[in-house]
């Protein structure tokens, strides 16, 4: 097909624009309501311990009496009282997002003595509560006092990350270091790189890069994670997981977001 140099000039234009747009930041949180977000609550566990089997039910899908979620002031505020997630109503593929985040005052029983903690999953798929009955299957790009940036599987999900051993008394897992080796299928927490945070109470900027290829997790503009070749397993055979929605955890820790935005990546997450 033949294009006049007037036609050629009009469609470099479009594409120009169409890249432009995608790569424009777009806000998930108008600071008002909960537009675009649908909270889950599950309970306020008996306990502490990793995959509790409680005596409580969830709650469920817009199910939140006690505001677990909420607008305070143009902020959004997760009490940490209930356990579960806000989700995002859109999915998203290759993307980068930040968000800004605090710490509260208040803290919760089971976790009154352990280190305050809230978390952003993303490619986020399936029912509600397949983790532990309060969060999706998904990537964790965890936000915790002291180990935000770490990474955690939930429900599964499998990568490939350059990683050392470590552990905490028995419980087993991994550390990112670039130069380690590249472990294989893993379904674990992995401790970020470096200590990038500021003091409790002051805000920090988390930023979540990834296209089911390379996860990328920063602190303040320090990378402290990159991840590989995101999988889950669906009929018994693992496939690609590169697409899913984002949630926001409440787990026993008043927290605070600000400022979340996401816009369409302009080229592969490996070159960022």
């Amino acid at each position: 097909m033949k294009l006049s140099l007037l036609a050629w000039a009009g469609l470099a234009t479009a594409l120009v624009t169409s890249s432009v747009q995608a790569a424009e930041w777009r806000s998930l949180f108008n600071g008002k309501d909960l537009t675009g977000w649908q909270p889950y609550v599950s309970f306020q566990p008996e306990t502490n311990a990793y995959n509790l089997v409680s005596k409580h039910t969830p709650r469920g899908i817009n199910n939140d009496p006690k505001k677990v979620f909420s607008v305070v002031d143009g902020l959004l505020r997760v009490s940490g009282e209930e356990w579960g997630g806000l989700t995002s109503l859109e999915e998203f593929g290759a993307f980068h997002l930040k968000f800004d985040v605090r710490w509260g005052e208040k803290k919760w029983s089971p976790r009154l003595d352990a280190p305050r903690d809230s978390g952003l999953l993303y490619f986020a798929v399936g029912p509600e509560g397949a983790q532990s009955s309060h969060w999706l299957r998904s990537h964790e790009f965890q936000v915790q006092e002291g180990d935000s940036g770490d990474y955690h599987s939930l429900d599964g999900v499998i990568i490939d990350v350059h990683a050392t051993d470590t552990n905490i008394g028995d419980w087993k897992f991994y550390a990112y270091d670039p130069k380690a080796p590249l472990r294989k299928d893993i379904a674990a927490r992995v401790l970020k790189l470096g200590l990038y945070e500021k003091p409790s109470g002051e805000w920090d900027t988390m930023e979540v890069i990834a296209d089911g290829e390379t996860l990328i997790h920063k602190v303040n503009g320090h990378e402290v994670f990159r991840g590989f070749n995101s999988r889950h397993k669906v009929d018994g055979k693992y496939v690609p997981l590169a697409r899913g929605k984002l949630q926001i955890q409440s787990e026993g820790a008043e927290t605070f977001y600000r400022n979340i935005q996401i816009k369409a990546l302009d080229k592969p997450a490996a070159e960022y």
